[in-house]
């Protein structure tokens, strides 16, 4: 689902434990209190990636690219998820199913 009409837009996204995400290993929540992971769509991953990790941030693997574009998996200081996106093409429309 996307949420737009504030100044950037906000996906939500459903990621059931034990599915498999962008990384090759299942999705598992022991990590985080709650399954909620934000994905912060950016102009320039590399840039993004750069001022995250110098605010604190841990990089849980390289820069991936994908049909719908770039993403990075990070940690923010306390182990929660974050993904860094830059879209190409259209986007998650991609990859997106009709309802």
């Amino acid at each position: 689902m996307e949420l737009s009409g504030w100044p950037a837009k906000v996906y939500l996204l459903l990621k059931r434990s034990g599915t498999t995400g962008a990384a090759t290993d299942k999705r598992r929540y022991e990590r985080h209190w709650t399954p909620v992971h934000l994905d912060v769509v950016v102009d320039d991953i590399e840039a993004a990636m750069a001022r995250a990790l110098a605010a604190g941030a841990t990089a849980e693997g390289d820069i991936r690219t994908s049909v719908w574009g770039r993403i990075i998996v990070l940690a923010d200081p306390f182990g929660h998820g974050i993904c860094l996106i830059q879209f190409l093409g259209r986007g998650y429309d991609e990859v997106a199913t009709k309802v």
